[in-house]
């Protein structure tokens, strides 16, 4: 099933295109009409089956559809770590690019400015906030911020913020509620637990379950445990030995993109970057340049790279572990495509180890890992139990992604916020 059938909204219709989002998963085809007769749900989804789209699409659809008070926060989406908030800000920062929609990303981690931020977004209205628990908890208990014009409460990965203690957390913050709100529920498996939390805050919910995709068997698919300084000097070994394959190298860090992608191009390799702070116009030269084989190497963001579709991509590099399984399946699924054979490479540094262990899991295999050249040095074991995946607070500081409920650009979001049309 495409987008175009749902009836979304042309400004909303235009962001996919722009994203090249075409057809819709499985979790996305049985979620979304869901959501949009506004029906809570609990969806029981894993990573890698596009749940995070599945819910942001119908919200923002419903957002510039529906009247709402501009000047309150109008959904929260809730994420137990802050590297899944900031995984799901930078697909709301995508998807609503041609949006009068307003957000705040609200985690820990950061100073008392960020704090400050946060504050004034949510009390001058921000249409999402996405938040962890704790993080949130403090907000409200400084009394900071006035919730009783939520109208969308999203919980995502809500097995996982039960794992972390978060459960008190949760009731406390639906307390703030209005009675009267959808409420949306993802989570990868179904405890007792998590049916328990889905009885207190959900009202006559539907039921969808989703089976996990996985990368596809024609994708071989290998690892490099390397020190973060060997990484460049890998990619150049790969390319003396195999100078004409077309090759996507993924980032989650648009300044890591800038960075290897400058690094390259010093080093006379034939390379593009594709990133959100580039135009339309140049997004669409370098897409061009690369289909048609005028650069063989693109570096390349999560977001502003999701469903791409080009024939004859030969490596998938993964230069930083992706935030979690859905991420890197959807990065090596870029290759392998149309009954062809292909390769993903993960570099993993030491710091990376634990969340590359929680992939192998996800997956059900050990990765194969490669050596590192001898040249480069010698390379870090791997040992994933000595750098588990990190925990951050959500108690300590934190980042919006913009202040005061404002765009941090001049791009068409910044543009006064429309009244919503009563033909609507």
């Amino acid at each position: 099933m495409k987008f175009e059938e749902l009836g979304f909204e042309e400004s909303l219709m235009d962001g996919l295109v722009a994203m090249n989002f075409k057809e819709m998963t499985p979790v996305q085809e049985k979620a979304i009409p869901i959501i949009m007769e506004g029906r809570d749900i609990i969806a029981c989804a894993q990573t890698g089956t596009g749940k995070t789209a599945a819910y942001l699409l119908p919200l923002l659809n419903k957002m510039i559809k529906e009247p709402h008070d501009s000047n309150s926060v109008n959904a929260i989406i809730m994420s137990p770590t802050r590297e899944l908030a900031q995984q799901i800000d930078q697909q709301l920062e995508g998807f609503s690019y041609f949006l009068p929609v307003s957000s705040v990303a609200v985690y820990g981690g950061n100073d008392a400015t960020a704090w400050d931020q946060q504050k004034k977004a949510m009390q001058l209205g921000a249409d999402f906030v996405v938040a962890t628990p704790g993080r949130l908890i403090s907000h409200i208990s400084m009394e900071n911020v006035d919730f009783s014009k939520v109208s969308y409460f999203i919980l995502d990965e809500a097995d996982r913020m039960l794992d972390m203690g978060f459960y008190d957390d949760i009731i406390q913050i639906v307390k703030k509620l209005p009675k009267e709100r959808q409420t949306i529920l993802f989570s990868a498996t179904m405890p007792e637990k998590i049916k328990k939390l889905a009885q207190n805050i959900l009202q006559e919910p539907v039921f969808v379950n989703i089976a996990v995709s996985k990368p596809a068997e024609k994708i071989v698919q290998a690892a490099y445990i390397c020190h973060e300084t060997q990484k460049i000097g890998i990619i150049q070994t790969l390319f003396d030995e195999r100078k004409h394959d077309k090759v996507i190298i993924f980032s989650s860090s648009k300044l890591k993109v800038k960075e290897v992608y400058k690094t390259l191009k010093r080093l006379g390799l034939s390379v593009g970057e594709m990133h959100s702070d580039l135009g339309q116009s140049e997004r669409d030269s370098v897409m061009l340049d690369f289909k048609n084989g005028k650069i063989n190497i693109l570096v390349a963001t999560d977001i502003v790279s999701r469903g791409i579709d080009i024939e004859n991509v030969d490596i998938v590099i993964n230069y930083d572990v992706p935030h979690d399984a859905e991420d890197y399946i959807h990065r090596i699924g870029r290759t392998a495509r149309a009954q062809k054979d292909g390769t993903g490479l993960t570099f993993v540094s030491e710091r990376e180890q634990g969340k590359f262990a929680r992939i192998e899991e996800f997956l059900e295999k050990t990765i194969a890992k490669l050596p590192v050249p001898e040249q480069l040095g010698e390379a870090p074991a791997y040992n994933p139990k000595a750098f588990p995946e990190k925990r951050f607070s959500s108690k300590k500081g934190g980042k919006p992604r913009y202040g005061a409920g404002k765009r941090p650009d001049n791009r068409q979001r910044n543009k006064p916020r429309k009244k919503p049309n009563s033909n609507n």
